[in-house]
C-alpha cells in the first residue's frame, strides 16, 4: 500500500469527498484510477483507500494525502497521466499495514491568503494570540461536537495581504475560514477585540453576531504530517505540477490586470 501526495486548485471542484451529479477531487481521483484499471467502479471505494482531509468547495491543496492498495507502477506519474491538469500527484511513500490517511495524521496545517489591505496587523495579531492554544471553539464552526481544538498559528503581513497559518490535529467543519472571519473584523476594527472573548466564551454567538466564514478560495491545505512517513518527490510528476499552477498562477494575474484597466477607466 502507498500514499500519495496530491495537490489540486479546488476552485471548479465542489470540495474534496465524492457527491453524486457533481465534480469534486474524489470523484476524479477514483476515475483516474478506474481508467488505470486498478479500480472497479462497483466498489464503494478502492482497497486500501483513505484521505487525510475533507476540504470544503473551492478549497485547494498543496498536500492533500491519501492511501491505497495498488501495483508497483502505480506512481504519481501513472497517476497523473489519467487526471486533469488541476489534480496532481507529486510525491508518494510505502506505508505499513493498517496505515490509515485519517487517522495517522499527526497535524494537519491550513494558510489562508487574507486581502486585508486595511487591517491592522498589531491587532490581528492579538487575535490570533488569543485563538492559539487549547480552546472551546463553538462559535468558529457549525458542528456541535468536537469543538475544543489546540490550534498552533502563524502570521506574515505580505503586502495588502496577511497570511494566516494555522495547525491542529484536527479540524472542524469551517473552523480555519470562521477563525480567519474573526481575525478579519477585528483587524479592520469593524468589532472590537472584546468580540474574541465572547466568542470564546460559553456564549453562543448566532444571526447577526455569528462569527462570518471568510471565502474558501483563498484556503490551502499546506501540509498533512505523519510519523516516520518517508515521502519520494516523483521529480517528472512535481515539474508537472509546477508548471499547472505557474500557469494557472499567471492566468490568474493576468485576469487581475484586466481587470484593473476596466476599473480604472470605468467613469472616465
Amino acid at each position: 500500500m502507498r500514499a500519495f501526495r496530491v495537490a489540486y486548485d479546488g476552485t471548479a471542484f465542489y470540495g474534496f469527498q465524492r457527491q453524486p451529479d457533481v465534480p469534486t477531487v474524489e470523484g476524479t481521483l477514483f476515475s483516474a484510477l478506474a481508467r488505470l484499471g486498478v479500480y472497479d467502479p462497483e466498489d464503494h471505494r478502492p482497497a486500501g483507500y483513505a484521505a487525510a482531509g475533507r476540504t470544503d468547495a473551492g478549497v485547494s491543496a498543496l498536500a492533500q494525502t491519501v492511501t491505497l492498495e495498488g501495483p508497483d507502477w502505480l506512481t504519481p506519474r501513472s497517476l497523473n497521466s489519467e487526471l486533469p491538469a488541476d489534480v496532481r500527484a507529486w510525491a508518494s511513500a510505502p506505508v505499513p499495514e493498517g496505515f490509515h490517511a485519517t487517522h495517522d495524521a499527526v497535524s494537519r496545517t491550513y494558510t489562508y491568503h487574507l486581502h486585508a489591505p486595511e487591517a491592522d496587523t498589531a491587532r490581528a495579531r492579538t487575535v490570533l494570540a488569543s485563538l492559539s492554544g487549547h480552546n472551546d471553539l463553538h462559535n468558529l464552526t457549525p458542528d456541535e461536537e468536537g469543538t475544543e481544538r489546540t490550534l498552533e498559528t502563524t502570521l506574515a503581513a505580505d503586502g495588502e495581504y496577511l497570511v494566516v497559518s494555522v495547525e491542529s490535529g484536527g479540524f472542524a467543519r469551517e473552523l480555519v475560514r470562521r477563525l480567519v472571519g474573526l481575525l478579519d473584523v477585528v483587524a479592520r476594527g469593524e468589532r472590537d477585540e472584546g468580540y474574541v472573548e465572547r466568542a470564546l466564551s460559553d456564549e453562543v454567538l448566532s444571526g447577526g453576531e455569528g462569527v462570518p466564514a471568510a471565502p474558501p478560495e483563498p484556503l490551502v491545505l499546506t501540509d498533512v504530517a505523519y510519523d516516520d512517513l518517508d515521502f519520494t518527490v516523483d521529480e517528472r510528476a512535481a515539474s508537472s505540477a509546477r508548471e499547472v499552477f505557474e500557469a494557472r498562477r499567471v492566468e490568474r494575474q493576468t485576469g487581475a490586470r484586466v481587470a484593473g484597466t476596466i476599473r480604472d477607466g470605468c467613469g472616465e
